[in-house]
């Protein structure tokens, strides 16, 4: 499958391109954008991998499905397009980054300058119809997206996981905590309350990055 992705996620993702599964989910998505609203756009499905090569993974999170309004997604998981109305998710994000590093809340929620800094913003599905979410659940991007946190766990070492919310966390049960830092807090949601707040994550990644002598994430 030619994919607009870095090209060191091109190499370790060709198996699992070749799989009958991915074929089968190619199929499906293609008929999708033919006559369904999808988002997001056809070209940005794997912009996580475009914006956040192998070789720069720093940190990883962990999403669950695009944002299934018009104009939000833009294939990085809780970000938005610029222009766009910072989600509520995101918002209650960036309080806490707020509050544990003292960085401002942003205009955009845009989250294309993580990724450039190695944050691979990584949904678990990377499709939605438009209006329904948890559309595209099943049909093959949860296979895709565990071998790829599978990738990332096995060849590269001293990654930071944040994993928020029983389905991030359940997604990353297989990621060995000697050899990368795993951060669990609920999730972002005002539905679960302020359970996320005050986790302190974003300070935590930053100290764990130092003490390997890895660049820390302007967050």
């Amino acid at each position: 499958m030619d994919v607009k992705i870095a090209e060191s996620w091109k190499a370790r993702l060709q198996p699992e391109f070749e799989k009958p599964y991915f074929t089968q989910l190619t199929d499906f998505v293609r008929k999708e954008y033919q006559e369904q609203s999808i988002y997001p756009p056809a070209n940005l499905i794997f912009n996580a991998f475009d914006k956040c090569s192998f070789d720069d993974a720093k940190v990883v999170i962990l999403g669950q499905d695009p944002y299934h309004g018009a104009g939000q997604a833009n294939g990085l998981c809780f970000s938005v397009a610029d222009g766009v109305r910072v989600p509520p998710s995101l918002l209650n994000i960036f309080k806490e980054i707020k509050d544990d590093v003292g960085k401002s809340v942003p205009k955009t929620g845009n989250l294309e300058r993580w990724a450039s800094q190695g944050v691979m913003l990584l949904n678990a599905t990377l499709t939605v119809r438009a209006g329904q979410a948890g559309s595209h659940q099943n049909k093959g991007w949860e296979t895709f997206t565990d071998a790829v946190v599978r990738i990332l766990a096995e060849e590269k070492e001293h990654l930071v996981f944040m994993l928020w919310g029983a389905y991030a966390k359940k997604k990353g049960a297989m990621i060995d905590t000697t050899k990368h830092l795993v951060l669990e807090a609920a999730h972002p949601s005002p539905m679960a309350g302020n359970a996320f707040m005050g986790n302190k994550h974003f300070s935590q990644a930053n100290a764990y990055l130092r003490e390997h002598n890895l660049p820390e994430i302007e967050w």
